[in-house]
């Protein structure tokens, strides 16, 4: 029996980035001999065992055979007799499919290292096109990896562009997409994730929503960049700057979706794109199964954002109903994120990502405002009932009118 590290580990290290969990294929063994020596067993579909002490993954070499369509299609054989050669051609790409051994001796039967230092992503065999998940791993590992420079190998990308034309990623589940989708937005720029779907027509089949905002022109004198396609990953971009969490991400991704149900005729303007974008948003969560906290923040942006760009100008009265409307007072994070994804909107411009973005300020300011006018307040003032909504929707308005006054004299 032989051990061996495989997969990102060993990509990682090679890469001199943080390893954070380690994955072991076990040549020569049987699914009695690991049970007999305390490992415990996951999954029925793979032999693959948890060490008894680190909880680690321990596979079984094991070979894969087509035998039905997606992602679940596969007839897996382990056996003493799989070589570690056979078991690394099963992997989707070279980066991937190196082995080290206790020693430290690598084994790279299929130019990982070579790959490494070429920054490619490569597809080990043509048994990469049995799998429809690799095309979305693909676009992963090339967002997570974009920062040093790789990209996918032409050979790789054709196989995707075929893969995509033959139907066979409409056999992924809904759970399986977004969850590559959301470890996607998770990395440096996630930006890349949708282009390379973009690029191999992928994109249109898993979010063609996203897709068909590609060739829809917006202002010139507001967007250089012109087409909306663009406009939206330059906004996702900037907002993977902006914060980690993935809430904010998607809902940049997802804030000009209107856009694309303007009728040509109509073109370079959008009149109320954004809330003609809410029920598409509500399309995409539905079909993705995108968690609901996600779901609710991303409707949100795609009704409101251009609101808060022209926030300064707003009446005291629409202020307070948008403090309303976005639940601030029970969700107080969400006002930064609502304000996280209208900066990435405006700054996702060519020339304007370095700009600054005097609104989120002012937006903040206006809410301590509002919120300094609180239920005690109104209560120690003797109202009841319906009268304590209404009266503290009374004073705030007043408080936000009269320090907008000041605003004004100030400036």
């Amino acid at each position: 029996m032989e051990i061996y590290l495989v997969g990102g580990a060993v990509r990682d290290s090679l890469l001199n980035l943080p390893v954070s969990e380690h994955d072991w294929v076990v040549v020569g063994a049987t699914p009695e001999y690991m049970l007999e020596n305390g490992y415990q067993q996951v999954g029925k579909d793979f032999p693959v065992f948890l060490h008894p002490k680190t909880h680690d993954e321990y596979a079984l070499a094991r070979t894969e055979r087509k035998s039905g369509s997606g992602y679940n299609g596969f007839t897996c054989y382990a056996a003493p007799d799989v070589t570690l050669e056979q078991d690394l051609m099963r992997r989707d790409l070279t980066i991937n499919a190196i082995a080290k051994s206790d020693s430290g001796e690598l084994f790279d039967p299929y130019h990982g290292q070579r790959d490494i230092e070429l920054r490619l992503l490569r597809h080990v065999s043509d048994a990469f096109g049995e799998d429809p998940l690799r095309v979305l791993r693909v676009a992963r590992f090339a967002a997570r990896f974009a920062h040093l420079g790789f990209t996918v190998a032409p050979e790789t990308q054709t196989l995707m562009q075929q893969m995509a034309e033959s139907g066979e990623l409409e056999a992924l589940t809904a759970e399986r997409v977004w969850k590559e989708t959301e470890k996607a937005l998770q990395t440096q720029d996630p930006q890349v994730y949708f282009q390379v779907l973009r690029d191999c027509g992928a994109l249109k089949v898993l979010f063609p929503e996203i897709d068909a905002l590609f060739g829809v022109p917006a202002p010139e004198k507001w967007h250089p960049e012109i087409d909306t396609g663009i406009h939206t990953l330059m906004t996702l971009k900037i907002a993977s700057t902006l914060t980690p969490e993935v809430d904010v991400r998607f809902s940049a991704l997802c804030h000009d979706v209107g856009k694309a149900l303007t009728p040509p005729q109509f073109w370079p303007a959008h009149h109320g794109h954004g809330p003609a974008g809410v029920k598409l948003v509500e399309n995409i969560c539905q079909r993705l199964k995108v968690p609901t906290h996600i779901r609710d923040l991303a409707k949100l942006v795609a009704e409101f954002h251009d609101l808060i760009h022209t926030v300064n100008k707003l009446r005291p009265e629409t202020l307070l109903k948008l403090f309303d409307t976005i639940d601030v007072w029970r969700k107080p994070q969400r006002l930064e994120q609502m304000i996280m994804t209208s900066e990435a909107d405006a700054r996702g411009r060519t020339t304007f990502e370095n700009n600054p973005y005097p609104q989120g300020d002012y937006l903040r300011e206006a809410f301590k405002v509002a919120s300094s006018i609180s239920n005690k307040e109104v209560l120690d003032a003797g109202f009841q009932g319906i009268e304590i909504r209404d009266e503290l929707k009374k004073r705030r308005t007043q408080a936000l009118a009269d320090w907008k006054q000041k605003q004004e004299v100030a400036s």
